[in-house]
């Protein structure tokens, strides 16, 4: 299945499951809570988003004075952009995962593992082919032609 395929999937599936759960808390604590409460966790988001995006972008400006690779603090970035786009769509469901994207133990957790499942393994992956062909002998039987003169 490539990505366009799931993305469909996840734009269809995501807002029926998000109806049905608007709908059950809805039933259970009353439509004004229920409303209070998205726009209560999209106020927090804002709040997070704000504090953590400034800490995630102080990271990333001491990595570059220190001439280190901004990876991880670039990862963590796309992550809080994510969380933060998240907590403003109302739902619980998505709420959710955006303050999971906001928390910063986790959004480290889910940064390691992108790196050891994504780039990781195509660093390792360009790396064997790259010593693979550069470790082959050359050519013996490369001839170039010219002209010298031999001065005394």
């Amino acid at each position: 299945m490539n990505l366009f395929h799931i993305l469909l999937i996840l734009f269809i599936i995501v807002p029926i499951f998000e109806i049905y759960l608007l709908m059950t808390v809805g039933s259970a604590i009353g439509v004004l809570p229920t409303v209070a409460l998205v726009i209560f966790t999209a106020v927090l988001g804002t709040y997070l988003l704000r504090s953590q995006g400034l800490a995630t972008l102080k990271k990333l400006q001491n990595t570059f004075h220190q001439t280190q690779m901004p990876a991880i603090a670039l990862l963590e970035g796309v992550l809080i952009l994510l969380g933060g786009a998240l907590l403003l769509t109302p739902g619980f469901f998505t709420d959710a995962i955006g303050f999971a994207c906001l928390i910063p133990i986790i959004r480290r957790n889910i940064v390691k593992w992108v790196i050891n499942r994504f780039l990781l393994q195509s660093y390792a992956a360009n790396s064997y082919t790259h010593t693979k062909n550069h470790n082959k002998k050359p050519h013996s039987n490369i001839t170039i032609e010219g002209e010298y003169k031999h001065d005394d």
